[in-house]
């Protein structure tokens, strides 16, 4: 590893008055607040440099949470988020969005879904979505991660059972490409 600590910025997708995706009582913003705080504990122990877009139920808009990203010196932007399907149990697994994924993002975003798809996840890959506002205005290489989906009985009883698996999976995907940076 090289001498340089990297600093990685935490975005727990959604909360306050934005719950996200909403699931038989199941709030998305309840779920990436809790990983995204689990995946910080984990990346600081590793010797990583991590900052929060929020460590509450606090609402920031999508420019709110890139914009300080970009103003935070860190080199890299993860996003945590659930996703949804239009009927429950239609779709499971896990999905990471970037801006484009030939560049640096897609590389993450790639170790992170292995990671995931061997703690049990469905690997649904990586997918560019430019139009998310957290990609592309962010300065920095920036993955949203679609931890499975909240209105799938199995994603959700996965995320559960296998919670700190899950987060250190997460973790392990970003450091994995950071170290080798």
């Amino acid at each position: 590893m090289a001498d340089y600590t990297y600093t990685i910025f935490l975005d727990a997708g959604h909360g306050g008055s934005d719950p996200g995706a909403v699931y038989n009582g199941r709030r998305e913003k309840d779920d990436t607040l809790a990983l995204t705080l689990a995946i910080g504990d984990i990346l600081e122990s590793y010797g990583f440099n991590v900052k929060y877009a929020r460590t509450e139920d606090i609402y920031e808009s999508p420019y709110q949470k890139a914009a300080e990203g970009n103003a935070s010196g860190s080199d890299i932007f993860i996003s945590i988020h659930r996703n949804s399907s239009p009927y429950p149990n239609q779709y499971s697994g896990v999905e990471s969005l970037v801006y484009n994924a030939w560049l640096p993002a897609g590389t993450i975003a790639t170790n992170i879904n292995r990671q995931l798809e061997e703690v049990g996840y469905k690997n649904l890959g990586v997918n560019e979505r430019p139009n998310l506002v957290v990609l592309r205005q962010s300065n920095i290489p920036a993955v949203l991660v679609e931890v499975g989906f909240i209105n799938n009985d199995q994603d959700n009883a996965l995320l559960d059972q296998k919670f700190d698996e899950t987060a250190r999976a997460i973790a392990d995907g970003i450091a994995g490409t950071l170290w080798t940076w």
